[in-house]
């Protein structure tokens, strides 16, 4: 456990960037995986300033620019950040059908990193869907990685999926991918600095739910708007509505199911989300 204090600093390093391209994308319309870490990582910064208080967040770029690896690790050092969190995209160029997530720490001795990394893949697998393969230390990957070694607070790096496997791509190029690999990541990170900061308050009042004659079930909010007839939501075999938010708050989209004015009706259809991959879905009131 870590010292009290009043707020947590996290840098997020959306990996490549300008010269770097990363892994470059299959055809066109997808981005290069500099692009994609970058899309992740501010969705995932979003995701934190809209409903975390005392949390600082910093980018070690917000552009198509290329940080020297020294330079990101001299910045999060030198802002003394609390925690380090890398987002790249993975490939396997001699094997199109690897797919998943990981999340790669320094070594096991990184106790706190290595705590983050488990939570991190705990939530792609079991409330994103995704399928985890596990967490990959320099013993693993044969060398260390910069960002990780020379940083001087907990460090992960997370690899959101296979740009080398054509469903994965698709899934990675997609607002709704982007949006759940970024929740998943926010999740984590969230239960992780409540566990290490308990002394901080970190809550925001909860605004989602307002009051009203109606009852629906909310699957998913997003900060970027995602169409309606996408597979994930065809499932539910239920209409779903996209509401625009008129508010302050990052989260421009909200995405609910069903309408009614018996709350047994709308428990049931709460089920049917949480079974059908949406296990964050929640009654609200409007």
């Amino acid at each position: 456990m870590v010292n009290a204090k009043e707020h947590v600093i996290v840098v997020i390093d959306p990996g490549h960037g300008g010269k770097d391209h990363g892994r470059l994308a299959s055809k066109d319309g997808y981005l290069p995986e500099k692009g994609l870490n970058l899309k992740i990582a501010k969705k995932l910064g979003d995701y934190i300033e809209s409903n975390l208080n005392n949390v600082k967040v910093y980018y070690t770029r917000t552009d198509d620019t290329y940080p020297s690896l020294d330079d990101r690790v001299k910045f999060a050092n030198d802002l003394k950040a609390d925690y380090f969190i890398s987002v790249h995209c993975n490939g396997a160029e001699d094997n199109s059908s690897a797919y998943g997530t990981e999340t790669h720490i320094d070594s096991y001795n990184s106790k706190n990193a290595y705590t983050l990394a488990k939570r991190i893949e705990k939530q792609f697998s079991s409330r994103a869907g995704r399928k985890s393969r596990g967490i990959k230390t320099s013993d693993d990957r044969h060398h260390s990685l910069q960002v990780l070694k020379q940083t001087n607070m907990p460090s992960v790096l997370v690899e959101a999926g296979f740009m080398s496997n054509a469903n994965e791509e698709a899934y990675l190029n997609s607002q709704y991918g982007q949006e759940i690999i970024a929740s998943a990541v926010f999740r984590a990170f969230r239960e992780h600095i409540k566990k290490d900061h308990p002394s901080i308050n970190f809550n925001k009042e909860d605004s989602s739910e307002e009051e009203g004659p109606f009852y629906r079930v909310q699957i998913m909010s997003s900060i970027e708007k995602v169409d309606t007839d996408i597979p994930e939501f065809k499932k539910l075999g239920e209409e779903v509505t996209r509401i625009e938010v008129s508010s302050k708050s990052m989260y421009k989209y909200k995405y609910t199911i069903g309408r009614s004015k018996d709350k047994k009706d709308i428990k049931k259809l709460l089920k049917k989300a949480k079974d059908n991959g949406f296990p964050d879905a929640y009654i609200v009131k409007y």
